[in-house]
């Protein structure tokens, strides 16, 4: 398992980004329903900006400048 992803990077985050991902969550928590985890992912794809591929756009798409891509369509 390590080999396999040792392809790939670790993007930690910084402060800021936490501190924006937190503001994103308590505005639209209650209008939402954003999940914390949710808009920590989805702030940190801002930060790096790259897009965020996804099945579930729905739960990303109140965070700000956020690109959501659906990877696939999935058939039933």
């Amino acid at each position: 398992m390590q080999r396999e992803l040792a392809a790939y990077g670790v993007v930690w985050p910084v402060p800021a980004d936490c501190d924006e991902a937190h503001s994103v969550f308590t505005e639209y928590h209650l209008s939402h329903n954003a999940g914390l985890l949710d808009a920590f992912i989805g702030q940190i794809a801002v930060a790096l900006r790259v897009p965020l591929y996804t099945f579930n756009q729905k739960h990303y798409r109140f965070i700000p400048e956020l690109r959501t891509i659906q990877p696939y369509e999935k058939t039933t």
